[in-house]
């Protein structure tokens, strides 16, 4: 059961940083992202977004494989 406690307890901390990391920091309409508007309409894919989401979610994957 220590083991679980400890991967509870590092996914909490994960969560409170990203959740920290979202509410100061602006993610979101990075350079590179596109965005094209045409009259009414708005496309928006965020491109740079995205890759950026990926490397972080990577390295905390990492980490808590590491550590497990």
């Amino acid at each position: 059961m220590t083991g679980l406690g400890k991967m509870l307890m590092l996914v909490g901390g994960i969560i409170f940083i990203v959740g920290l990391l979202i509410t100061f920091v602006k993610i979101g309409k990075l350079p590179g992202d596109i965005v094209i508007e045409k009259g009414n309409t708005t496309f928006y894919f965020p491109v740079m977004t995205s890759i950026v989401i990926s490397i972080i979610l990577s390295i905390i994957f990492f980490l808590v494989n590491r550590f497990r």
